[in-house]
């Protein structure tokens, strides 16, 4: 089967990760022969603070069945601080309730949050110590570096952008985490994670911080792009988005 169709649950005000996901995986269909097409239901969420959050992620479970009964072949959940901050190791617990879900419906897909796929990722390329950027406030912020830290690898340094709206988010500069990398420090790093966060644009960063800092760098919505092949089984590799697809 050569066509594949992606499903996202996305929160309301999302708007980046159903632009960069397809933005990917339309650059790879210029070089390799798998085709995708794009699905989501979404998660009601304007302001990112951890009653929104949780409360969002109550409605998870309603956007699997829906994307079920379109017989998506894999399904991310494109929400990296809403997992984080429900406890530490949640992605696993997220992943198995809504693949769960689709089992139950008869339509049994891989589910990948964008929390488990940064991990994932990081674990992959063998990243012992990062810095990030992140849009959050700085207590969701913080629970974000002890998520990512409980999972074995150290943030020795970050940036917290502090902007609650989550549309505004979505509204910056892609290239934006250029310049923003240059105040965080690296020498001791493995790996910059330009974005951990889906709404916060930086897919056309990715190359520039590579090739600015000399590090490998990556953003949570490289990392769940990359996770989702890998559970489709398909060749990990797009053009000009970083390391960990390339």
């Amino acid at each position: 089967m050569n066509n594949f169709r992606i499903g996202q649950i996305v929160p309301s005000s999302n708007t980046t990760m159903e632009t960069e996901i397809p933005a990917m995986l339309r650059a790879r269909e210029a070089i390799l022969p798998e085709r995708f097409t794009f699905h989501s239901s979404r998660m009601r969420m304007k302001k990112v603070t951890k009653e929104e959050l949780e409360a969002m992620d109550a409605d998870s479970d309603r956007c699997a069945l829906e994307l079920s009964d379109a017989r998506v072949d894999v399904l991310g959940y494109a929400c990296l601080v809403a997992i984080m901050s429900m406890g530490k190791g949640y992605h696993c617990t997220s992943q198995e309730r809504l693949h769960k879900v689709t089992v139950d419906n008869g339509a049994p897909a891989p589910v990948i949050t964008s929390a488990g796929a940064l991990v994932d990722g990081l674990h992959s390329m063998g990243a012992r110590k990062i810095a990030l950027i992140c849009p959050y406030m700085k207590p969701l912020a913080q629970l974000v570096i002890d998520y990512i830290e409980d999972q074995g690898i150290e943030v020795e340094d970050s940036i917290a952008l502090e902007i609650p709206d989550n549309i505004e988010v979505g509204r910056r500069d892609p290239a934006a985490p250029v310049e923003i990398a240059s105040r965080l420090k690296t020498s001791n790093v493995d790996v910059i994670v330009a974005s951990a966060c889906v709404q916060m644009p930086s897919l056309a960063s990715l190359p520039q911080i590579e090739a600015r800092y000399g590090l490998p760098t990556v953003s949570a919505a490289s990392c769940t792009t990359h996770f989702m092949l890998k559970s489709l089984g398909l060749e990990t590799s797009v053009p000009n988005a970083g390391a960990i697809l390339s």
